[in-house]
């Protein structure tokens, strides 16, 4: 079973970085929340049909785009994207039995860690190595992006743990 995190709070009035982190970091502990407690049954359901999306699926899919995102985009690494495969181009939504749940999460916390550690020193304007086709994005862009990909999957997540459990509003 994924462990309950720690929550920070919904940040409030601060300078802009403050904010961006702060609101990140308080929807990678959303997700992580909608996760925690349930078996590995639970979290590999497919619970709203036609949809094949799963809670253990989409923590494997943010842990990879952390890795995409302040690796491969702002620092141009070739860091391994974990949870994938040359033969499966969705491997992390559904391939759900490479890891138990809780090595899903250490990876995931692993790399939410490595993200923060890779943007600290880097100021708001500072523009990815890897530029995008037709456009260059700075670390605020990458911020913001975030904090929109974690806020559209955890609304999955929140309609997925309703199904599983019926647990609402954590």
């Amino acid at each position: 079973m994924i462990a309950q995190p720690i929550r920070p709070p919904e940040p409030s009035a601060a300078p802009e970085r403050d904010q961006l982190e702060g609101w990140l970091d308080f929807h990678r502990a959303t997700l992580l929340t909608k996760c925690a407690g349930l078996n590995v049954e639970q979290l590999t359901r497919r619970a709203v049909a036609p949809s094949s999306l799963t809670l253990l699926g989409l923590l494997q899919h943010m842990a990879l785009v952390e890795v995409w995102w302040f690796d491969s985009i702002l620092h141009d690494a070739d860091t391994p994207l974990p949870f994938t495969s040359d033969d499966d181009p969705d491997a992390e939504f559904n391939v759900l039995d490479s890891a138990s749940p809780e090595e899903v999460a250490e990876v995931f916390l692993a790399n939410c860690q490595r993200s923060r550690e890779l943007a600290a020193a880097l100021a708001l304007e500072t523009r990815a190595a890897r530029v995008r086709p037709g456009e260059s994005v700075d670390l605020r862009w990458i911020y913001l992006h975030m904090i929109e990909e974690y806020a559209r999957h955890n609304g999955h997540a929140d309609l997925l743990r309703e199904v599983l459990d019926g647990t609402t509003g954590l």
